[in-house]
């Protein structure tokens, strides 16, 4: 009976978040309230809270699972892969992160909507970002690469660049430039900026 119990639960809980995910893309972070997304799960305000602290609580634990929707897929890491200077583990990289997209596009999305927002969202996403450059740093520094005092912005300009890719197809798809395109383009610019392979052997 407690496993039932427990496995109602959760349910419940997956539930609330697939709604509000589906309610914020389409209202809005901010226009949706907690009891849409109750109403939505078909349950209640007072059920909500039995899950959720806040509204911004409910985005902290979406947020969590981008990361590792993100992170999952990550073979090898991208750690490893910034060392190796290898533009063919850099190209399947940012393929594997284009593949994704469709995956996370709306929590993308609605994370960006919350940061404006929930300062805890603005924070979280600040803190991701700086621990993906940071893991990119580690591997120029594994690789004694480049002047120290250069590989974090290296890193920043990288991941920038794809960062922007990203957010611009999650807006417009492949409508200015066609992905094969696109990632080559990207993959050259990462080798000029993290590994010797600058010419795309």
């Amino acid at each position: 009976m407690t496993r039932l119990r427990e496995a109602q639960k959760q349910m419940t809980r997956r539930l609330l978040l697939e709604k509000a995910l589906e309610l914020f893309e389409a209202k809005g972070y901010f226009a949706t309230t907690i009891d849409d997304i109750a109403a939505a799960a078909g349950t209640t305000r007072t059920t909500f809270y039995m899950h959720f602290a806040s509204k911004a609580q409910l985005m902290q634990d979406l947020v969590a699972e981008l990361d590792e929707i993100f992170t999952s897929a990550d073979d090898p890491p991208l750690r490893q892969v910034v060392r190796s200077g290898d533009r063919r583990l850099i190209r399947a990289f940012i393929e594997t992160k284009a593949d994704q997209w469709p995956v996370t596009r709306s929590y993308v999305l609605v994370a960006n909507q919350a940061a404006a927002v929930e300062p805890d969202i603005a924070a979280i996403k600040e803190q991701w970002y700086e621990a993906t450059i940071a893991e990119m740093q580690h591997g120029l520094d594994d690789a004694g690469r480049f002047e120290p005092a250069t590989r974090r912005i290296r890193c920043s300009l990288a991941f920038g660049q794809l960062e922007y890719l990203s957010v611009r197809w999650m807006l417009r798809g492949w409508t200015v430039v066609d992905r094969e395109t696109a990632l080559e383009v990207l993959a050259d610019s990462w080798c000029h900026l993290l590994s010797d392979d600058a010419a795309g052997s």
